[in-house]
């Protein structure tokens, strides 16, 4: 996926997110949040990019388990993998 794809990603999701935090104000989203990346934040890197995705995909995953669609924890359980995979991805291009 393209860095421009992979931002329109994270813009939806966070619009979903938004949601989510407006129909139930106790939600919080604390991984993403301490991530401290935005979709407007173009300079971010691909990678910074993606791992927000995952981060933000997982909790996600979380808060419509608790309204209990089905699948969701294993929703959450992959984007969690993929979150590690990334944050390995993120270490070794800094490297």
């Amino acid at each position: 996926m393209h860095k421009e794809e992979l931002i329109t990603l994270h813009q939806i999701l966070v619009e979903i997110k938004d949601y989510f935090e407006m129909i139930n104000p106790d939600l919080k989203f604390p991984q993403y949040y301490a991530l401290k990346i935005n979709p407007s934040q173009i300079h971010k890197s691909k990678l910074e990019h993606k791992h927000a995705i995952f981060v933000l995909g997982q909790e996600l995953a979380n808060a419509m388990k608790d309204i209990e669609f089905t699948g969701s924890a294993r929703i959450s359980a992959r984007m969690k993998e993929l979150a590690e995979r990334t944050v390995k991805e993120i270490e070794r291009d800094m490297e």
